[in-house]
């Protein structure tokens, strides 16, 4: 048996077995619902209810899916040229140093003009520190799987040097966090008295604008042809490794947006607790949406959904939150197989 590329797939092709994919999530979570002693249609409903059933469920799921829109924005752009980003919690986290940096006092200035710069800034720095990465396999070949991967623990540790010694906030009780940010360094509420803030607006913003690179740019058609056959780029006159390098500052920009609005926007002082793995979700997310800048916003709010959803099940029937993980993974793994079915079919020879 091989497997054969499909060169013009159907829609039937391209929508099928996506959809099967994520049916056969549910028979799974629905199957491990029911091993651990609880009503499957009990287990989704509390879910349902807790994602989206009031106020406040839906905007703080709106809340939890913002960084997850920038680090699946990351990676959907990398990913569309081949890139292999896998460090966008270093870029991350890079994004939010900047921000504690310059958003503690160090520039005195009123929000309309601090908080612009603060975004730039956060932008420089997850773009420089996939820079890296992206001169390694384009000036020697080294994989980029290995140095962005390594990226996440080589910054954490650093930020951890930080957090311990020149950042360290003197009036934290001993504990290793940053100095809070001022007033004017703060992201505004969406709504008074709850959690979302106009760092949702951002990412929302920043969809469309990948959304148009991709669709109505030349950098868009570049990252395309690279992703398709670097070969075939490089023999019509596109310049492979420079592609690659922009691609790469883009997603590492994307990345750090996502520490910016969560240090500006929800906790108001870096922690090496900042992210509970937002860098790598949103791998999952760039990978449920297909890739597709406005897919990652559906995708981002599906996985939110279930990630605060798992919460207030897990209170009321006593299930593990760990089924939102096993979701995850499994939605993950199957989306995988689905992309490969609707390219490729099975032939035996």
């Amino acid at each position: 048996m091989r497997l054969e590329p499909i060169k013009n797939p159907s829609l039937a092709r391209s929508v099928l077995p996506p959809t099967i994919a994520l049916g056969a999530t549910v028979v799974i979570a629905s199957l491990l619902a029911m091993a651990a002693g609880a009503n499957p249609f009990s287990v989704f409903g509390l879910i349902l209810r807790g994602a989206f059933g009031s106020q406040f469920a839906l905007l703080e799921t709106l809340n939890r899916a913002t960084p997850l829109i920038f680090t699946g924005l990351a990676a959907a752009v990398a990913f569309r040229a081949k890139f292999w980003n896998i460090g966008a919690e270093a870029q991350l986290y890079a994004g939010a140093l900047l921000t504690v940096m310059l958003g503690t006092g160090v520039l005195p200035w009123p929000s309309f003009a601090l908080l612009p710069t603060l975004v730039v800034f956060s932008i420089l720095a997850g773009a420089f520190v996939l820079l890296i990465p992206a001169l390694l396999k384009t000036r020697f070949g080294v994989d980029e799987v290995v140095t962005t991967l390594l990226f996440n623990f080589i910054f954490l540790l650093f930020i951890s040097m930080l957090l311990e010694g020149p950042l360290k906030d003197p009036m934290g009780m001993g504990w290793p966090k940053s100095a809070r940010l001022i007033d004017e360094a703060r992201l505004p509420r969406l709504v008074d008295g709850l959690r979302l803030h106009w760092g949702f607006g951002l990412a929302i913003l920043s969809a469309f604008v990948i959304w148009i690179i991709q669709t109505r740019s030349t950098l868009g058609y570049e990252m395309r042809a690279v992703g398709l056959n670097k070969q075939a780029a490089a023999f019509a006159g596109i310049p492979v490794n420079l592609v690659l390098v922009k691609t790469a500052l883009l997603s590492g920009g994307l990345a750090a947006l996502a520490g910016f609005s969560e240090v500006a926007g929800v906790k108001a002082s870096l922690t090496l607790d900042l992210s509970p793995g937002f860098g790598y979700t949103g791998i999952i997310v760039a990978m449920l949406a297909l890739l597709h800048p406005l897919g990652v916003i559906v995708a981002a709010l599906f996985v939110a959904g279930i990630f605060v959803g798992a919460d207030s099940m897990s209170r009321a029937a006593g299930v593990p939150t760990y089924l939102a993980d096993i979701m995850l993974a499994t939605a993950l793994l199957l989306m995988v197989l689905a992309i490969m079915l609707t390219r490729f079919r099975v032939v035996r020879d």
